[in-house]
């Protein structure tokens, strides 16, 4: 049940949103303190790392 609220979080987010809190990481806030900010748990933020790490929100494409 916890992995299907951590697949809907995936969905719900943009991947604008998404390089926006993995950039809020880098700038130091914990990984446990933006998953309670954003509702996540802390294997969504790994895989989205794992996918968006290092991008910026100019490298999507549509």
């Amino acid at each position: 049940m916890i992995k299907v609220k951590e697949d809907l979080n995936m969905k719900k987010m943009t991947e604008h949103q998404i390089i926006a809190i993995l950039k809020e990481a880098e700038a130091g806030i914990p990984v446990k303190e933006l998953c309670r900010k954003y509702g996540m748990g802390n294997s969504t933020f790994y895989k989205w790392r794992e996918k968006y790490g290092g991008m910026e929100s100019s490298d999507i494409k549509r």
